[in-house]
């Protein structure tokens, strides 16, 4: 199942998110539905928050040299 989310990008795994969680709040799938749902949801969750903390990381990562010009300090 979570094979297919490295070719998501953030933007599209959050759209897919919202959608569950619509679908969730809505009430309207069957049980066995609604548990497959939670369990894409819980993967797209995750998927998304480890794609925020890599961006994160990055933005942390540039630098403002004493010239205002940026650089990226390395991430090792």
């Amino acid at each position: 199942m979570t094979d297919d989310l490295t070719s998501l990008s953030f933007e599209d795994a959050l759209a897919e998110l919202e959608g569950i969680v619509r679908q969730l709040e809505g009430g309207q799938l069957r049980l066995e539905d609604a548990i497959k749902a939670y369990e894409r949801g819980a993967a797209l969750r995750q998927y998304c928050e480890t794609r925020l903390n890599e961006a994160e990381a990055r933005v942390q990562a540039i630098i403002q040299r004493a010239d205002g010009t940026l650089d990226a300090k390395s991430m090792d």
